[in-house]
């Protein structure tokens, strides 16, 4: 009876903290199914001070500004994603929840830029608005599906404004940025998901890229509660660097 226990003790532990061998059975943003690889987190790093500096080129535009309700943003199958010229800067501190993102762009209609006014968590695994090292998308327990799970660099969530020419366009909209593995293919920016046959529990990436996504998109309900129709400016770029 006592061996019974002991057993049954030991797997628990096992399905709750992961094989020897690094397997675990719960997703969560810092740890997923089947990783063979440890990771520190940030903070247990004594010279850490989640002070992430960043530019990034190679911009290309999904969709566009004016598309119609019913409008494929994602752009998986690259139909939709065409170059535009621009620069961005990110200066942001993770502990913080502080610091800037802008983004210069040309489109079609003319100057855009997007800036971050304020840092905000949506959901919990996004750490006050400003979160580092963790899993996002796909079954990665955070984020939505619409793309494959990714290691992320780093991320800001939030509010935002854009600019149409020295204009207003977009006021008190939500923003995301995330500079993630690479999740569109380098040469022809399709995204391979969901993938076929595939062989691991990792996400349909490629690790040996790095990508930057941003967007502004309407909230979900004006100030009076009334339901809006979602606006989206989405933004992919090919080249990151790191300062």
């Amino acid at each position: 009876m006592v061996k019974k226990l002991t057993l049954f003790i030991i797997t628990a532990i096992l399905v709750l903290t992961g094989c020897k061998d690094g397997q675990t059975r719960e997703a969560t943003p810092q740890r997923q199914p089947n990783a063979e690889i440890a990771l520190y987190a940030p903070e247990q790093h004594d010279l850490y001070d989640g002070h992430f500096v960043l530019s990034a080129s190679r911009l290309y535009q999904v969709g566009g500004l004016n598309d119609p309700p019913g409008w494929d943003h994602m752009g998986n199958d690259a139909s939709n994603v065409h170059p535009v010229e621009g620069t961005v800067e990110i200066d942001v501190d993770e502990i913080k929840n502080t610091g800037s993102f802008s983004a210069r762009l040309q489109v079609q209609e003319g100057d855009l830029i997007l800036e971050f006014d304020q840092f905000h968590q949506f959901s919990p695994c996004q750490d006050g608005g400003v979160a580092a090292y963790i899993y996002e998308h796909g079954d990665s327990g955070c984020g939505d599906s619409n793309w494959p799970k990714t290691f992320i660099y780093v991320a800001g969530w939030g509010y935002g404004h854009a600019l149409l020419n020295g204009e207003p366009l977009y006021e008190d909209y939500e923003m995301h940025f995330m500079v993630t593995q690479g999740i569109r293919d380098r040469r022809s920016l399709k995204v391979s998901y969901p993938l076929l046959n595939k062989k691991s529990s990792a996400g349909a990436v490629n690790p040996a890229v790095q990508q930057l996504d941003f967007y502004i998109r309407s909230p979900k309900v004006d100030a009076r509660n009334n339901p809006t129709r979602e606006t989206f400016a989405h933004f992919v770029a090919m080249e990151v660097t790191w300062k």
